[in-house]
């Protein structure tokens, strides 16, 4: 299963919309450190992510090192720091991507630390980054393509 870490998130509407997105995608949604806001009583959250919410696969962790001492799997961080883009990166079933708070992004020892793997979401223009929601899209879409291609061939789009 693929994981999306989220480090320190800040912004309830964008939590709240990537745990529907990890709902929809068989994902499991992973924050770590305290969030800026309270995930169980955030009006933004619960309204972003729906009446989905409480299935959302979530998994909270204090700090990194617990963290790191509690999963397992390849570590992706998706930073504008990196050089290697998102679609160069090889994915495996249990790969997690990371992705920091909106305005802070993660600390320098996560950015150095041996076992996570540097890609980045390329970028032109006048901007300092893109929406976080939008970027874990992307690489999430991508990994999935990656790791089962068929789950993208003939599936239509299910009116409930």
């Amino acid at each position: 299963m693929l994981s999306v870490v989220l480090f320190k998130p800040e912004i309830p509407p964008n939590t709240g919309n990537i745990g529907r997105l990890t709902l929809g995608t068989n994902s499991r949604l992973i924050i770590v450190g305290e969030p800026s806001f309270d995930l169980s009583q955030d009006a933004a959250v619960k309204r972003a992510g729906l009446d989905y919410w409480q299935k959302v696969d979530l998994k909270q962790y204090p700090d990194w090192k617990t963290y790191k001492n509690n999963t397992t799997g390849k570590r992706f961080l998706v930073t504008k720091f990196a050089e290697t883009p998102y679609y160069r990166a090889d994915f495996a079933e249990n790969s997690h991507l990371i992705f920091g708070g909106e305005t802070r992004g993660v600390s320098e020892k996560i950015h150095r630390d041996p076992e996570v793997t540097p890609v980045c979401l390329p970028m032109s223009g006048e901007i300092r980054s893109f929406n976080v929601c939008n970027t874990v899209a992307v690489v999430l879409f991508e990994a999935l393509r990656q790791l089962n291609p068929d789950w993208f061939s003939g599936t239509p789009y299910r009116k409930t």
